[in-house]
């Protein structure tokens, strides 16, 4: 049996390692309270105090601030990868040079594109300017606000949402609809001078206007509900019940129209407008 340290009473064994042989190899401990080392003040009953405020202290340093994990070392990686270090070996790359936003310009027709000019009917004319908010021609439509100048003393300005219909593939030049019929369409189209090859033939089956590729490119626009309040719609001494017919050329970047509603005593009011220049994008792509 071992004997006893003359300097202590007892000592209790564990397996068969002396207690204090573990204390005697242990590096200094510091106490959390004094902050002292082996030699504390603080009234500890044994040394387990010391191995369990280790503990604490141990756990709660890992709590927070944990081991980074798969971190690359910026001196490891080239000067060119320094950015990509988040991504992980054999991801594949995501390509996006590609990819890119719809066409939505047709010359002088894209969202922000603004025209000016004057709407007539008979010896009255009035201020009108065009503000284009969309075009989609996957759908061959374009939308914006149509706003006039003076038409009623009540209301001297007045904005109305159009939406548009682009002759193509999607849209023919009969209109089938907003009570014009056939004569009417032909009466309307044959006042622009650009029509006058198609009059013949627009009505046959097997013919398709291209937009693209042509000057001209013709449009019904039809005035749906007034802005700001869309609620309102009849105005003493305004109507937007009839629709435009509308041919734009590119070339000259100039918009002539001709408005109809059946019920209306004046046929053929004229509109004539012009392309504003902006300095200004319609829209942009970021590479």
């Amino acid at each position: 049996m071992p004997i006893p340290s003359t300097n202590t009473t007892s000592r209790q064994r564990t397996g068969s390692i002396d207690l204090q042989d573990q204390i005697n190899n242990k590096p200094p401990m510091v106490c959390a309270d004094c902050g002292g080392n082996n030699e504390c003040h603080c009234d500890s009953q044994s040394s387990s105090c010391w191995s369990s405020s280790r503990k604490k202290r141990s756990k709660k340093s890992n709590e927070f601030n944990p081991t980074p994990t798969n971190r690359v070392s910026p001196s490891s990686s080239s000067p060119g990868n320094t950015l990509l270090n988040c991504r992980k070996e054999g991801e594949a790359w995501v390509d996006i040079s590609n990819e890119r936003l719809p066409n939505s310009r047709l010359g002088g027709l894209y969202p922000g594109s603004k025209f000016e000019g004057m709407q007539r009917c008979g010896s009255a004319a009035y201020e009108v300017s065009v503000d284009i908010q969309h075009v989609d021609l996957k759908e061959s439509t374009l939308s914006g606000y149509l706003n006039i100048k003076g038409l009623t003393a009540e209301f001297p300005e007045l904005t109305t949402f159009f939406q548009a219909e682009i002759i193509g593939p999607k849209y023919s030049f009969l209109t089938r609809k907003w009570q014009a019929q056939q004569s009417i369409d032909v009466s309307h189209w044959k006042r622009f001078p650009s029509f006058q090859p198609y009059v013949e033939i627009f009505n046959n089956d097997d013919f398709v206007y291209d937009p693209y590729e042509e000057d001209f490119i013709y449009m019904r626009w039809k005035e749906h509900f007034l802005v700001p309040d869309h609620r309102v719609s009849n105005i003493d001494g305004a109507s937007f019940a009839g629709f435009y017919y509308i041919c734009y050329q590119r070339s000259t970047n100039e918009i002539k129209g001709y408005y109809f509603f059946r019920h209306h005593t004046e046929w053929f009011q004229e509109l004539t407008l012009k392309h504003v220049q902006q300095r200004s994008f319609g829209n942009f792509e970021i590479r």
